[in-house]
């Protein structure tokens, strides 16, 4: 017997559409709902979002890291004296 976690992950990359996701998805909540009881119900309200990877098999991923990185510029910028100071400090951190 596969793991749950195997299981979810195989959701991912076996799915080739969006329905099909779906409804792998909906099979994998009623087993897990009794030992992951919260998560499950997070990925319930959350489900069409989440199956809308298998239009593109792409995530948002990215784009949080570039955020994440931004945000941790503003945090080390407290106190730069000019919005043309964080501008250039945050260009210098996507250049390489």
């Amino acid at each position: 017997m596969t793991p749950l976690k195997e299981e979810f992950r195989n959701i991912y990359e076996l799915s080739t559409t969006v329905q099909e996701g779906k409804e792998k998805f909906k099979q994998w909540l009623l087993k897990a709902q009794s030992i992951y009881g919260k998560f499950v119900q997070t990925i319930r309200t959350h489900l069409l979002e989440i199956c809308n990877y298998f239009i593109n098999k792409t995530t948002s991923g990215v784009m949080e890291g570039i955020n994440n990185r931004i945000k941790l510029i503003k945090r080390q910028a407290y106190g730069f004296l000019s919005f043309d100071n964080f501008r250039a400090r945050t260009l210098a951190g996507f250049s390489d």
